[in-house]
């Protein structure tokens, strides 16, 4: 053995869902980056940069974020990707657009299976498991919410967007890509012949 001898690296490891989430962002027309100083935000000029793991949730993944913040951009309007952080007012009040949002990803993910693995880590869970618990449709009023008339009929009109490009194929295919990785994973994610973890590691 030559003890001088130092390994060259030429590969590095990526989590699969990433690659999958990256390359479909980059399909539609968004950058992605990292950084430590955001929780996620759009710079106007076609970056969405997601913060560092060590400062996000553990639940957090590149998938459920990049999802999340496409569906803003679907329901907030085609040209808010030239808006900074879509449009949304910077420490605004709350926006009721932001229960269209989760109305429209909780469709995208239930096509797949993927409502409970793709769901929201901010505040903004409590009204996704209220739609998840009320047993309304997708597109029906949550009783006791406000603006709810306002965010079905914005939500109805990005679930139609959504299928337009260039959301539409790009989407598809990572949330079919999504399901496989998720199906095939699974089955190693038992414990002591328990219910398989939602989610990797848990």
């Amino acid at each position: 053995m030559d003890p001088n001898y130092e390994r060259s690296i030429h590969h590095r490891y990526q989590d699969p869902l990433e690659l999958v989430w990256y390359g479909a962002a980059l399909q539609m027309g968004i950058r992605i980056e990292r950084s430590a100083e955001v929780n996620a935000g759009t710079d106007g000029r076609g970056t969405l940069t997601l913060g560092t793991p060590e400062t996000l949730d553990p639940d957090d993944s590149a998938a459920q974020l990049i999802l999340h913040e496409v569906c803003h951009w679907i329901v907030n309007g085609r040209e808010t990707l030239h808006q900074p952080d879509w449009g949304f007012p910077v420490d605004g009040d709350f926006d009721w657009r932001e229960h269209a949002c989760l109305r429209l990803q909780a469709i995208l993910a239930d096509r797949h299976g993927l409502r409970a693995f793709l769901a929201p880590t901010t505040v903004f869970r409590e009204y996704w498991d209220a739609l998840t618990a009320s047993g309304c449709g997708p597109l029906e009023p949550l009783p006791g919410w406000p603006s709810e008339q306002q965010v079905v009929a914005l939500a109805r009109e990005a679930l139609a967007r959504a299928e337009e490009d260039p959301w539409g194929p790009a989407l598809t295919a990572a949330l079919q890509a999504t399901a496989r990785i998720r199906a095939s994973v699974t089955p190693w994610l038992a414990r002591d012949g328990g219910a398989p973890a939602e989610l990797w590691g848990i």
